[in-house]
């Protein structure tokens, strides 16, 4: 009953991880909805299948797969976004905490 609970809270975390995609508009924010949302999921579904297994080969096989996600994941998307940043800068919607100030040239 836990590992079904836990499978089914991480499959809603990767719904919702997909609708951010869908629904959020710039490339930086749906990379943040599928960084957080999805790592979170698809460890919660680990988690849940690792409860209901009995094998020590089958379980040993979830956890390195949950360690490898947690490892690759999280840094891929910093790599993908910082790379975004780089190319393309920050929507003027958004508040770029590392944008240089313009040179003011009144006098």
């Amino acid at each position: 009953m836990i590992g079904e609970a836990l499978a089914l809270f991480g499959a809603v975390l990767v719904l919702l991880s997909a609708i951010g995609v869908l629904r959020l508009g710039d490339v930086l924010a749906r990379l943040h909805a599928l960084a957080k949302a999805s790592t979170l999921g698809v460890l919660l579904l680990l988690a849940g299948a690792a409860v209901n297994l009995r094998d020590l080969n089958d379980l040993t096989s979830v956890v390195l797969a949950g360690i490898l996600h947690l490892l690759a994941s999280p840094p891929a998307s910093n790599m993908i976004s910082r790379a975004v940043y780089l190319v393309e800068g920050v929507p003027d919607s958004a508040l770029d905490e590392r944008r240089e100030p313009e040179p003011d040239h009144t006098v």
